[in-house]
């Protein structure tokens, strides 16, 4: 008997925890894969709501297949697939829209915007229809970020026009406001303008829809999160442990309200010389990469803070547009294939 079969009748003994079939049957190990060398790999999809369960399946797994003979490294990736939720009538879709990503960090300043923006451009890139939305009511990015200096029409009077820049469609509190100019609103006046946003735009057909939320987890995310059907989460952090701890809130929220979380993405992960290339590691290595290890999810992407991506944001052209043959745009890309891979191509 190879090893790949013993690796399956291994895999057939543990049952699912909540239909009672083996795990394969079930359909809660996907992608298996077995190297010449030994070392084994698969995904574990446990529903959101049930993420320590998924936990201690991943634990057991792993102990068990590390008793098997010739069994090199063992790497189970723990993620969460998106079931219906009828318990909640009040969330509904959005006409025309597939898909909702929510891009959300638990701490300001962590360069959540500049991702949200560079992923929805690589997903653009790869034949997607593709929108934006800033839901940051009182600190909107994307004017800056795009380059977009115009206002929204309607012609209609009740819906908006969608702002088209980079083959995106997109949709931004900022679109509407003075640069500078604060937004005084209490909670229900945010939550109210991104209902607006989200269900008054004429977004027509889109694949995917990038929602890049503001830091934290107050009204706006629980608006979202309640009355939208949103088909996964990404969370962004930076590898200190203040912005981690933040992070962990952001995660919990999602989970609590039976959002997916996708994964995590590390930005300013490190910092690249413009001039030498040399790499220098400012904050903490690999803190997210070890956050997400303990939760079971996958590390996304190590996004560079670099000067490259800083100058082309401030111009309004994300860097997977200002120089899409860079590693910076390739990191991006990546990040969009991932998405596109356990989004949109998931049957």
């Amino acid at each position: 008997m190879n090893l790949e079969s013993k690796i399956v009748n291994a895999l057939k003994t543990v049952k699912d925890p909540f239909s009672q079939q083996d795990l394969l049957v079930a359909g809660v190990v996907q992608g298996l894969k077995v190297t010449e060398k030994g070392s084994v790999s698969f995904v574990l999809e446990i529903d959101t709501q049930y993420l320590q369960k998924g936990r201690e399946l991943k634990e057991t797994l792993e102990s068990l297949l590390k008793n098997i003979d010739d069994i090199g490294e063992v790497n189970i990736v723990l993620t969460a697939q998106r079931k219906p939720r009828a318990n909640n009538s009040l969330q509904k879709s959005i006409p025309g829209i597939t898909h909702i990503l929510a891009v959300a960090s638990g701490k300001g300043g962590v360069g959540k915007s500049t991702t949200a923006v560079n992923l929805a451009c690589a997903l653009q890139q790869m034949n997607l229809k593709v929108g934006a939305l800033d839901a940051d009511i009182y600190g909107p990015s994307f004017p800056r970020l795009l380059g977009i200096n115009e206002k929204p029409t309607t012609d209609d009077g009740k819906l908006m026009n969608p702002i088209e820049v980079h083959g995106l469609k997109s949709m931004s509190m900022g679109y509407m406001m003075a640069e500078g100019a604060p937004a005084i609103w209490r909670g229900p006046m945010a939550q109210k303008a991104l209902q607006q946003m989200l269900h008054q735009t004429k977004w027509g057909e889109l694949d995917i829809l990038v929602v890049d939320l503001p830091p934290g987890t107050g009204d706006v995310h629980l608006s979202l999160a309640q009355l939208t059907l949103i088909s996964g989460a990404i969370i962004v952090s930076t590898p200190q442990d203040l912005a981690l701890i933040d992070a962990r809130r952001g995660l919990e929220m999602f989970l609590k309200v039976n959002v997916p979380v996708l994964g995590l993405v590390e930005n300013m992960s490190y910092f690249l010389c413009p001039h030498c290339e040399g790499r220098s590691d400012i904050f903490e290595t690999g803190g997210v990469h070890c956050e997400a290890k303990k939760l079971g999810l996958p590390l996304l992407a190590e996004i560079p803070l670099h000067m490259a991506i800083r100058e082309a944001s401030e111009r309004g052209k994300p860097i997977v547009l200002n120089d899409p043959m860079s590693n910076e745009s390739q990191i991006y890309r990546s990040l969009a294939a991932f998405v596109v891979n356990n989004l949109i191509n998931k049957k």
